[in-house]
């Protein structure tokens, strides 16, 4: 075991940047589909463009250099470092969710490491990509702290990642690393003096708050000289306090990896002790400690590592990684958990889940849960981040494997529970059907003879109530058993204790609502279809005065009969909102295009191109929280032959901002006219009327050295 210790601010405070709240997506390629919305309505905008072969001016550290994507990458140097300049990104950035308990309110935290294949696989694609067999973490109400780890020298967390993270109200962290020969060669130059230092914390600072992530795990792996021993004290403390971390990114953590001794030399210590705590306080003077083990008032402080690889002489590790879980909690330490992809990388990818879910639970009886805390309306249709279809109110929208992180919903809890006569219940994810996203959520057990039904608990919230709170729950009715909606609740003014104690709660049963109930009727207008491919939809009522939602429980009861029955449930979303008032969708504004690059094949005899691909950057104005995302299209209007009619609305991908990068769209030959259009998809997945859609149209021609008739 190693470990690891961190500088933080005690105050968690919300975050203040002024950013918006979500991040682009999209799943590449195009797919045709149906649409009655936008098609009649008067264009926004309108865009010329002439076509050239010229190659793209975008920043190659944020855009593909072949296809324009936007990415997600990593500085290789000390120069890349230093010659850092801050950009207008790509992406806006998700600010970090609410959740109880807080960092500073945890005793003993919980950080993973995510160290996989040297990093920057799919993940750095921001918009997405194809991936049969993705990597995904999910399990984020067990985690305090997400740290991307590459041996790149400054590890900057892929988008998909950071905004994850923060959607579950979890830590971002990036990775500053210098290992061996040459590492010991960086550190002389930047810990040379004190300009040399703090010209490198400006820049870990600049790079932290630009790209929206909470701190850095300093991990030094080389001899030091004396002086670059002397000065790498200073170097913590300006990083952190001097107009650095704690200023520019509120709450944002510091963490120093156990590696460098007091005098320069390199040798894990795999504890806190006289010769490495001088990196540890960094920021004020900390009582001695009564054993090499521990520092006074600070053991939430000191991350005791554990590598899931099992490499070298450590306890546990692999699926017996609780085990050393189990020791480090008994002495009252937090945990840094080292790659955790080992159930990825060392089994068979089509087991991933099963691995993945089997590994959490075992370390489930040392780990807290942290409740999301979030005001109405709470809706989440457990999406994972990827699917082997992309769904919309269970129809396949796009037929294809995906994986962008930036469409995980809020993740429920995956439970595994054996019972003592037999009997087991179990949750989990599963992409073979879906109701939104990728994924649902399959509820499957046995109830043994002798029990009348058991209870899985897929939530654990703070969400305050309405005095008339609807709810809305999506599932396939299973066969031989009943399925009730179970919530708990708390009294109100307990929603702000942030201790780790339990409250008690009370259990509601909801009043199910009738079809004809002119609250489930206006729910079924404003979403269309009622019910589809088997999935229902039943809708509730909660009359509470001054509470809070604890917990939403799913509760299978036998429909007869007293032998063993097994059951399995598909759980498509659960909903829960104020109930109906007048609303007026928003209508998307200032739709503009830039950012166009083109890629042209060959010309044909006629003097017209053979293929013309188009690149470029949709952006427009829209209120972020009153979506779920955005649906891009395209249509052509007018090509170089005026016998080909225009053509139908075909869907490019889902933007979950108001920025998109179209990359390698076919169109047709010059000259052409296309539309572009950006549907609104409203949080609860309510119609959003063709009025409210932007529209742009791009026309362009060849440029007259590629076609001198023009």
């Amino acid at each position: 075991m190693e470990s690891v210790y961190t500088k933080e601010k005690d105050n968690m405070t919300s975050r203040k940047r002024k950013r918006d709240e979500t991040i682009s997506s999209t799943i590449p390629k195009t797919e045709e589909i149906s649409s009655e919305s936008c098609l009649s309505q008067p264009n926004d905008q309108s865009v010329h463009e002439v076509i050239t072969n010229k190659p793209s001016t975008l920043p190659a550290i944020h855009y593909d250099p072949d296809t324009t994507e936007p990415i997600s990458c990593s500085l290789k140097s000390l120069d890349e470092l230093l010659s850092w300049k801050q950009v207008f990104l790509m992406w806006p950035l998700c600010l970090l969710a609410s959740r109880y308990p807080p960092l500073h309110s945890c005793p003993r935290r919980t950080l993973v490491s995510h160290d996989m294949m040297g990093g920057y696989l799919e993940d750095r694609f921001i918009q997405g990509a194809e991936v049969e067999t993705p990597y995904a973490f999910y399990h984020w109400e067990y985690i305090d702290i997400f740290n991307y780890f590459s041996h790149q020298m400054v590890t900057i967390p892929p988008a998909v990642w950071t905004n994850a993270a923060h959607k579950h109200g979890v830590l971002s962290i990036g990775t500053f690393i210098t290992e061996w020969t040459d590492g010991a060669k960086t550190c002389e130059a930047f810990l040379a003096d004190e300009e040399s230092y703090c010209a490198a914390a400006d820049k870990l600072v600049q790079i932290s708050h630009c790209y929206g992530f909470d701190g850095w795990l300093i991990n030094i792996e080389n001899v030091l000289s004396e002086t670059a021993v002397k000065n790498t004290g200073p170097f913590l403390r300006y990083l952190i306090d001097h107009r650095g971390m704690h200023e520019r990114v509120p709450g944002s953590v510091v963490i120093w990896y156990d590696s460098v001794l007091k005098n320069g030399t390199l040798d894990w210590q795999n504890k806190l002790n006289d010769d490495n705590r001088m990196f540890f306080d960094t920021e004020q003077s900390l009582e001695w400690m009564k054993s090499y083990s521990a520092a006074q008032g600070r053991f939430a402080d000191i991350y005791v590592g554990v590598d899931v690889f099992a490499r070298g002489k450590v306890v546990g590790g692999k699926f017996e990684t609780n085990k050393a879980l189990k020791m480090i909690r008994k002495y009252i330490f937090s945990t840094a958990i080292f790659a955790p992809g080992w159930v990825y990388e060392c089994h068979e990818k089509a087991d991933f889940r099963q691995n993945q879910d089997k590994f959490w639970s075992l370390l489930s009886d040392s780990l807290y849960i942290h409740r999301p805390s979030s005001n109405l309306p709470f809706i989440s249709s457990f999406c994972q981040g990827f699917g082997k279809s992309l769904y919309w109110r269970g129809q396949v929208e796009m037929k294809r494997s995906w994986f962008n992180l930036h469409a995980q919903e809020i993740q429920p809890l995956y439970l595994s529970e054996n019972m003592d006569n037999g009997g087991w219940l179990r949750t989990r994810g599963c992409s073979e059907d879906a109701w939104i996203g990728g994924s649902s959520l399959m509820v499957e057990g046995m109830i043994p003879s002798g029990l009348s039904e058991v209870c899985a608990r897929i939530f654990s919230l703070h969400v305050p109530l309405a005095t008339r709170t609807f709810v809305s729950f999506v599932y396939k009715p299973p066969v031989g058993v009943k399925i009730s909606l179970e919530l708990k609740t708390i009294d109100g003014p307990l929603c702000t204790f942030d201790g780790m104690e339990e409250i008690a709660s009370s259990s509601v049963f909801p009043e199910v609502l009738a079809e004809d109930n002119k609250l489930v009727e206006q729910f079924a207008q404003k979403c269309g279809r009622w019910s589809l491919d088997g999935w229902t939809t039943r809708c509730f009522l909660l009359k509470m005065i001054g509470c809070s939602l604890r917990e939403v429980c799913i509760r299978v009861s036998r429909d007869g009969g007293d032998e063993d029955i097994f059951f399995n449930c598909r759980i498509g979303e659960i909903m829960v909102r104020y109930t109906f008032t007048l609303q007026i969708p928003s209508s998307v504004k200032g739709i503009c295009v830039n950012d166009v690059v083109w890629h042209t094949g060959a010309l044909k005899g006629d003097g017209h191109m053979h293929k013309v691909l188009l690149n470029a950057t949709l952006r427009w104005q829209y209120p972020t929280q009153q979506v779920r995302h955005f649906r891009i299209y395209w249509r052509h209007l007018r090509g170089p032959d005026p016998r080909i009619p225009p053509g139908p609305l075909t869907l490019i991908g889902r933007s979950y901002s108001t920025l998109y990068r179209v990359v390698e769209l076919e169109v047709p030959a010059a000259l052409g006219l296309i539309e572009l259009v950006v549907e609104p998809v409203s949080r609860e997945g309510f119609k959003v009327p063709e009025a409210q859609c932007g529209r742009c149209t791009l026309s362009y021609s060849a440029s007259s050295s590629e076609n001198p008739s023009v």
